[in-house]
């Protein structure tokens, strides 16, 4: 039996044009975001290499009716302004330089056999002394053969003015004795020994200042005999800044209360 051909559908071709449409869409919008984005910063080079794409894509219709390009000029940025030193200034670190060099010159020795470091930086002139120069072990009494140091140390620093703040800092290995419960007690009295050293020599007193900072801030580890060494010194910071006087800071609106006043 022959068969027969089913006729065709005249719908199957209508089923798929709608992408025709879409693909034309999803083409317009692609070229509309790239219009989009390369106008949001504008340079000439990049507006010609935009204009020759869509000359090459669409025509030289499309071209013709792009806008002028404006280029805006760059703002002008404030250049951050170099502050010359004042004279005073200049002055006080031409007069920290030359201490630098006089306290090095006094501590010749220790300094050329590493117990001693002179450094100086925008806060001042560092002088790191090695514990075991000026200290027996567990002890904060400085040792008399290392005492004529420090004095000429002092002689150096009686004429001048600005601040001195003595530093004891130790390992972290602990210690407790009757005299010292821990590394707090010994570092802060070591540092107070050099303290009264310098007022003995002629260092005006309300210019010094101890701190003791125990076993922290080390400079190297404490994992080995060299660096727990390193770690307990005692470090003399004179100041870059003169003492100023103290000025107290007055609250807005009225004290809610003062001394000797009753509610």
């Amino acid at each position: 039996m022959p068969r027969t051909r089913r006729p065709p559908d005249p719908n199957v071709g209508q089923r798929d044009r709608w992408m025709v449409s879409y693909a034309d869409f999803i083409t317009l919008m692609f070229a509309l975001f790239v219009v989009l984005y390369a106008l949001s910063s504008v340079s000439e080079g990049k507006f010609r290499v935009l204009g020759d794409s869509l000359f090459n894509a669409f025509g030289n219709d499309v071209v013709e009716r792009l806008p002028p390009v404006t280029q805006a000029p760059a703002p002008d940025l404030p250049l951050r302004k170099l502050t010359k030193p004042t004279e005073s200034q200049a002055r006080q670190r031409e007069q920290m330089r030359g201490m630098a060099q006089d306290i090095s010159k006094v501590l010749d020795a220790l300094v050329r056999g590493g117990q001693v470091k002179v450094t100086q930086s925008n806060r001042g002139i560092s002088v790191e002394i090695n514990a075991s120069v000026l200290f027996a072990s567990g002890q904060a009494m400085v040792r008399p053969e290392t005492q004529r140091a420090l004095q000429e140390v002092a002689r150096v620093l009686a004429g001048t003015e600005q601040g001195i703040q003595v530093e004891g800092y130790t390992d972290d290995a602990p210690i407790s004795t009757g005299q010292f419960p821990s590394n707090w007690e010994l570092s802060a009295a070591r540092a107070s020994s050099v303290v009264r050293l310098f007022i003995d020599s002629g260092v005006a007193e309300p210019r010094l200042s101890v701190i003791g900072y125990g076993p922290n801030r080390p400079l190297t580890s404490n994992d080995t005999s060299e660096g727990r060494a390193r770690n307990r010194r005692v470090t003399v910071m004179i100041l870059a800044e003169a003492p100023g006087k103290v000025v107290d800071i007055a609250l807005d609106g009225p004290a809610i209360a003062r001394t000797g006043d009753k509610r």
